[in-house]
């Protein structure tokens, strides 16, 4: 279908370039429609010949393929036959051979002439074989970095749920070991947790509210978890409808406050802020850091979020870490 619309734009290009040449030419009222015909439509046909069999044959076989003698061998023999070609239909048809006053134009004359129109043809066909190429190029290099960039992004995303799922496991399993009576609690609320985590987050950006809700969902666990002893000042201020987010990209600092803080102290709570304003979040989060609950396998989760912003968000947020003696702070500006 692509090539069927190529060979409709390109002939109704070539009949309007000559319908106007005809046109502006008939006006002049010193030609006649035959001898008009003769020369835009007969031998214009023969210059688009030569443009295509550039554009089409030796573009493609030779200088795409760095044959620089053979390409420059073949345009000249075909500027030369094609003049040759040109010259006899002059020939044939003896109006095109005079000029005013009826003189004749000498070979040398002629050759000359349709030498020079013959290059613009062939000049014009490699710019444009040239343009399309490129073009063409930039999109497929284009479609290949998205393909990259979205197989990244899908591995990074499936890192996430193991992730999570690895922690959320160890915190069930103390309270199973602890034989509390919220084990059944905690299941329940991470079966809500893994359920968004399957089924509302395989778009590419999720509402708000939802998204909102599952950070609720999973400092409820953690609280299952602490015995009801984990203190958390949770605020959100500001317009959640109608606003979308990259599924799955806060949970990562929460989960770190929870994991290398302290949520037990009532004197200084884990304090989590998410405000709105004009079409951007502000995320802040801060929590006392506990000196003895390290990760030794590393930030997975704050290298992981760190590049889905690059990929998700590029030039669009603002990520401030500040790791001090006692507290640990994240703030986050983006622009939804």
């Amino acid at each position: 279908m692509k090539k069927s619309w190529q060979i409709f734009w390109h002939t109704i290009f070539w009949a309007s370039v000559i319908s106007f040449f005809v046109f502006i030419a008939h006006n002049g009222g010193k030609s006649t429609m035959q001898m008009l015909f003769i020369v835009f439509v007969v031998f214009g046909i023969v210059n688009i010949g030569l443009f295509y069999l550039n554009y089409l044959v030796l573009i493609p076989h030779f200088l795409d393929k760095k044959k620089y003698k053979l390409y420059a061998l073949y345009v000249i023999s075909a500027i030369i036959l094609i003049g040759l070609c040109k010259y006899g239909l002059a020939v044939v048809f003896k109006p095109i051979t005079y000029v005013r006053m009826h003189k004749p134009i000498g070979f040398w004359q002629y050759a000359f002439s349709t030498t020079f129109t013959s290059i613009i043809f062939i000049f014009l066909s490699t710019v444009l074989k040239f343009t399309v190429d490129w073009f063409l190029n930039e999109r497929i290099q284009r479609d290949l970095e998205n393909q990259r960039l979205s197989a990244e992004l899908s591995f990074l995303k499936s890192q996430i749920n193991p992730h999570f799922l690895f922690n959320s496991l160890n915190s069930i399993y103390s309270l199973a070991y602890q034989k509390s009576d919220t084990t059944p609690e905690a299941i329940l609320k991470l079966s809500e947790i893994m359920r968004y985590m399957l089924y509302e987050c395989n778009d590419n950006k999720v509402e708000l509210a939802k998204e909102l809700q599952y950070l609720h969902n999973y400092i409820d666990l953690q609280k299952i978890r602490f015995g009801n002893k984990a203190f958390i000042d949770f605020e959100v201020n500001g317009e959640i409808t109608n606003q979308y987010i990259v599924p799955l990209l806060l949970i990562s600092f929460i989960e770190n406050a929870f994991k290398h803080g302290i949520a037990n102290d009532p004197i200084m709570p884990i304090s989590l802020k998410i405000n709105l304003e004009e079409g951007k979040l502000y995320f802040f989060i801060q929590n006392k850091k506990h000196s003895h609950n390290r990760d030794a396998s590393g930030g997975i989760g704050l290298m992981n979020v760190k590049r889905r912003l690059d990929l998700l968000y590029p030039g669009k947020y603002n990520l401030n870490i500040r790791d001090e003696a006692d507290t640990y702070t994240v703030q986050l500006s983006l622009v939804l």
